[in-house]
């Protein structure tokens, strides 16, 4: 995204001293890590959140990030990089401290100037030549390696039987490029793999140009919409691209192993009428364009990296899993496309939002096509609903994941425990002002990141009810509530000691 034109502005007396000040330090020093030397150590710094207190960074707004990667045809082998970050500063900033962890930084300039740099923690701690003034426009510029080696579990590069794919969710965009590496803050991303002229490269957005070079080939691809860091997907592989057309002309594309073109076409063809299932239940698809990326890799779960689902080959071709429960899984993940890629948490406490949400649609979807019904469905998790708050937290304000396992964030209360939530919500005001609730959530936040209060203020908007009591209970208890409608629905007590069975992550 350009960058706003700079508007001449008359600096404080305050801030020419100041910049007068460091232009004679940099003179004497020649150097900036003088000034750096001049300064509190580095630190790692967060925004606060409530489940990640180190992630992200206060002080500015990323508007775009333009990232290059060479893969050098081994997914062992760490990619080159190089992340340039158009940001505005939102503070004075003496430092800017970036995610970045497990890749290699040879060089970082702030607007064209050399800058200091070092590691502490996870954050790549930058110091300009100069001090950044709040308001100000400002471009960084790091040159560093992305290193897919690694567990398989801790996130970031997924290294697939041909190939590489991402898999950043929660927090792990920052293991493979620098970055504000938080929901809250989303921009534009410009995407361009070199890789060798055999293998493909797809990310977010659409294509916009394809160059050979010898024996490479640089693809480049754009975001026409703000995402955040989390959802940022590259596929690089011995991969084709399927193209089709969706509603109203929507292009879709899915990416499979060309040795799987044939056996995965019965899935993929479904999507359009996946997407029209859900148009007609929460209004018009938000992106410019969808598809989905099977990988030939073993991750536990699906992904909604935006505009491109990343899915398990697995989960297409075992034969044990119904063929209602794959198609609402695959609307699972298209339903994040509307509720978690385009409408997106303002904190990961918020997660129920996402979450919820699409495991509402997959279980109306499945009840429509063979699973069980959604009564029965959401009565099952009644039963569980007590035990899962008790090992995890109410749905809103979920308890941080295990130590070492980021992943284990992603429990049975954000999930099913969470629909419950909207079930009752749904029996409380009414199914019509409840549709009304879910469109309007979709089109007056999109592109936006809203948190729980701007939800259940709408709610009460759309209803037209006092709502503070029912989403106090239902949000935030440790129990869990009656269910409206249904005064002989019970939850068994937790038992001490006890743990519900994990939720394998449908994304």
């Amino acid at each position: 995204m350009p960058l706003p034109s700079r508007t001449p502005r008359h600096p404080s007396a305050r801030a020419r001293a100041r910049a007068r000040a460091l232009r004679s330090a940099v003179l004497v020093a020649l150097s900036a890590g003088l000034v750096a030397a001049a300064l509190p150590p580095a630190a790692p710094l967060g925004i606060g959140d409530p489940l990640f207190p180190q992630l992200g960074n206060p002080g500015y707004d990323v508007l775009s990030y333009d990232i290059s990667l060479t893969y050098p045809g081994r997914n062992t082998a760490p990619l080159a990089g190089v992340t340039r970050i158009q940001a505005l500063a939102t503070d004075d900033l003496e430092r800017i401290n970036l995610d970045f962890t497990h890749g290699t930084v040879s060089a970082v300039t702030v607007e064209g100037e050399p800058a200091a740099y070092e590691s502490s923690g996870e954050d790549l701690v930058v110091t300009p030549a100069r001090p950044v003034e709040r308001g100000e426009a400002v471009e960084i510029t790091v040159t560093h390696t992305s290193d897919p080696s690694g567990p398989a579990d801790s996130g970031g590069w997924v290294r697939t039987g041909d190939g590489l794919a991402m898999a950043n969710q929660a927090d792990a965009a920052h293991r493979v490029f620098p970055s504000n590496d938080h929901p809250s803050d989303k921009a534009y991303f410009t995407f361009r793999i070199t890789a060798p002229s055999g293998l493909t490269a797809v990310a977010n957005g659409l294509p916009e140009s394809r160059t050979r070079d010898g024996a490479t080939t640089t693809w480049t691809y754009r975001t026409a919409h703000p995402m955040a860091t989390e959802l940022a997907q590259v596929s690089i592989g011995e991969s084709t691209v399927v193209h089709r057309q969706g509603p109203h002309g929507l292009k879709l594309r899915d990416v499979v192993r060309t040795a799987d073109r044939e056996l995965l076409e019965p899935w993929l063809r479904r999507t359009p009428g996946h997407l029209e299932w859900l148009e007609s239940r929460v209004g018009p698809y938000p992106f410019e364009t969808y598809g989905v990326l099977v990988a030939d890799a073993d991750t536990g779960f699906e992904l909604e990296t935006q505009t491109l689902s990343l899915f398990e080959r697995g989960i297409f071709t075992e034969p044990g899993y119904p063929e209602w429960y794959v198609d609402s899984i695959m609307v699972h993940e298209l339903s994040h496309q509307w509720f978690g890629d385009s409408v997106s948490p303002r904190a990961w406490s918020d997660l129920w939002l996402n979450e919820g949400h699409a495991t509402w649609y997959e279980a109306l979807y499945a009840a429509e096509k063979g699973g069980p019904t959604l009564e029965r469905r959401m009565k099952a998790a009644y039963g569980a609903s007590d035990q899962w708050r008790a090992d995890g937290g109410p749905p809103a304000a979920p308890k941080p994941p295990e130590p070492g396992e980021k992943i284990s964030l992603f429990r049975p209360v954000v999930y099913d425990g969470a629909a419950l939530a909207l079930y009752a919500l749904r029996h409380t005001i009414g199914t019509e002002a409840f549709e009304r609730l879910e469109r309007a959530w979709v089109s007056e936040n999109r592109d936006g990141t809203p948190g729980t209060a701007d939800f259940t203020a709408l709610a009460e908007r759309v209803s037209g009810r006092d709502l503070s009591g029912f989403f106090a209970a239902w949000l935030y208890g440790k129990k869990t509530p009656p269910m409206p409608g249904h005064p002989d629905w019970r939850s068994k007590a937790p038992r001490a000691g006890a743990k519900a069975p994990s939720a394998v992550k449908p994304g």
